[in-house]
């Protein structure tokens, strides 16, 4: 690949773009990707690390909403309902379907309400991947085994389940590779706007000179600090009304060994899910608190630990207890203020809103989940090309091209292309997984068949990459140097919570001395200097 504007960073300090997207989570890295591959010169930054807050800490789904049918958003779950067969498609290695479980209470919501809601839910929008919901005898189904005896009946839908963290490194990783300039670590502390565009300062987390950056339009997509940055670093008074919630999650050893996942009907109106992770745990969440404190500086209190843990004993036959919980985390959801009384009730859909006053464009992002981020990023790129070809000389406007993601596979995801005619069909992505990964090992028999597996789950095609050089020194164990030189210098991984807790979830399988072992590592061998970099490694 040629030498991109990030290498030549640290040489000339300053870089030049059609649009400058502030904010490295799920809807920044979309349209970061979105843009690039139309042609679209893109400049990516991001204060901490890829996912680093809100994108890395939500209950992993990728689903319609079923719950939000009863605030009657029909236009949100219908459009988050298509958005799940496009996903699950387009990473079948990071994203595959999932059947919940819903315990029937009498005391809670009617038989007649569940049914007419599942009802929709199987066909406000259309299925190809996923099968229909039914009713089941939870006395003789497998779900009802670790449950308290006193649920007999439930009920059985579809949805899927998605890496949140590395949705978004693929997202960035899919933008450099179409010509997008990706900074980590790098946060934007002014943006002066003028006629002719944008001039914008960023500094780097590490130390080093500001990098300058003119480019045409701007992009606030800063999440929960989407009103903060507008205000103290793009000089633009106007806000959207935001509200802040905050919702956590708790991680417990396993509590059934089958593959489906619960959804629990709680006596407050909310609902929490429990789903399999990681192998050996169960994932408890979430809950939504209003959040008034730092941004950045969120945790999982007491309070919130002894709700989920008691929401789950009203329904498991063996207690959860706070004891229990091996792992919290907690994500801020910047969701729009529709002047909702409970925090669960307030929209998650969200808003774009482009302001030309002043001359060059300026976007802005309000709200969102993270399975309609595709949606937004291309909805984004509509509303902004416009704006953005008025300002642009004639060459690079002819340039630009329409739509492209709908049928597009992220990184790694082409795995019926590597098939060929074994291929199973579009619609059965969990078939074409487990051919692709039984074909992988059938290539690397040498190595270990669990490290294999997970290699093809969380880097699916490029797996090879890492599969096919030396694997190097076992630093943790089934973490090779290998995979953390991959992340290093093609997913901007440079510290071991990047690897341990967003590029993977290894952490959770890891005591602290293993953990150090990769932060040494880490440490150690530090990215060569952007100045000293011609070219990215391999990775198609």
């Amino acid at each position: 690949m040629p030498t991109t504007a990030a290498d030549r960073i640290q040489a000339a300090e300053r870089l030049e773009a059609d649009v400058l997207v502030v904010g490295g989570g799920v809807n920044g890295a979309g349209i970061a990707r979105d843009l690039a591959g139309r042609g679209v010169r893109v400049v990516l930054c991001e204060k901490d690390d890829l996912a680093a807050h809100t994108s890395s800490a939500s209950t992993k789904l990728v689903h319609g909403g079923l719950r939000y049918l009863e605030y009657r958003e029909f236009a949100l779950v219908r459009k988050a309902l298509a958005e799940r067969e496009v996903l699950l498609k387009s990473a079948p290695h990071i994203m595959w379907p999932l059947r919940f479980v819903m315990p029937h209470d009498p005391s809670m919501r009617p038989v007649w309400m569940i049914r007419l809601g599942l009802f929709l839910y199987d066909h406000l929008a259309r299925r190809e991947v996923l099968p229909p919901s039914r009713t089941v005898d939870l006395r003789r189904h497998v779900a009802g085994q670790p449950l308290d005896i006193r649920f007999t009946k439930g009920f059985v839908y579809s949805d899927g389940w998605v890496d949140d963290a590395r949705l978004v490194a693929l997202c960035a990783v899919d933008a450099a590779e179409r010509g997008a300039t990706v900074l980590t670590r790098c946060a934007c502390v002014d943006a002066v706007r003028a006629p002719s565009g944008w001039s914008a300062r960023l500094e780097r987390g590490a130390g080093g000179a500001p990098i300058e950056v003119r480019a045409h339009a701007l992009v606030n997509a800063a999440g929960p600090w989407a009103a903060q940055f507008l205000t103290e670093h793009a000089h633009s008074p106007d806000r959207v009304a935001l509200r802040l919630v905050k919702g956590s999650h708790i991680v417990v050893p396993k509590l059934f060994d089958h593959d489906h996942a619960y959804i629990f009907q709680n006596a407050d109106g909310r609902i929490i899910f429990a789903i399999p992770y990681e192998g050996e745990f169960t994932l408890i969440g979430t809950t939504d608190v209003e959040h008034h404190g730092e941004i950045g500086n969120v945790h999982a209190d007491a309070d919130e630990i002894a709700y989920l843990c008691e929401q789950a004993s009203r329904y498991f036959a063996r207690p959860v207890r706070p004891a229990d919980v091996v792992w919290t985390y907690s994500g801020v959801r910047p969701l729009l203020d529709d002047e909702s009384g409970s925090p669960a009730a307030v929209t998650r859909d969200y808003r774009l809103e482009l302001d030309t006053r002043g001359g060059a464009p300026l976007l802005s992002v309000w709200g969102g989940k993270i399975t309609t981020f595709r949606k937004l990023a291309e909805e984004a790129a509509e509303r902004l090309l416009p704006a953005l070809t008025a300002g642009a000389d004639a060459a690079s406007a002819a340039r630009w091209t329409g739509a492209w993601t709908a049928h597009a596979a992220l990184p790694g995801g082409d795995l019926r292309a590597t098939l060929g005619s074994d291929a199973p069909p579009a619609s059965d992505v969990t078939a074409t997984f487990e051919r692709f990964a039984a074909a992988l090992a059938e290539r690397h028999p040498g190595a270990d068949a669990a490290l294999v597996r997970r290699l093809a789950r969380a880097y699916g095609t490029r797996a090879e990459t890492i599969l096919a050089r030396s694997l190097g020194a076992e630093v943790a164990p089934g973490l090779f140097e290998s995979e953390l030189v991959y992340l290093r210098d093609a997913e901007w991984a440079v510290s071991a919570d990047d690897v341990l807790w967003r590029r993977s979830k290894l952490g959770l399988h890891l005591d602290a001395r293993q953990r150090a072992a990769v932060d040494a590592w880490m440490s150690s061998h530090p990215p060569a200097p952007l100045s000293e970099r011609s070219e990215r490694p391999a990775a198609r």
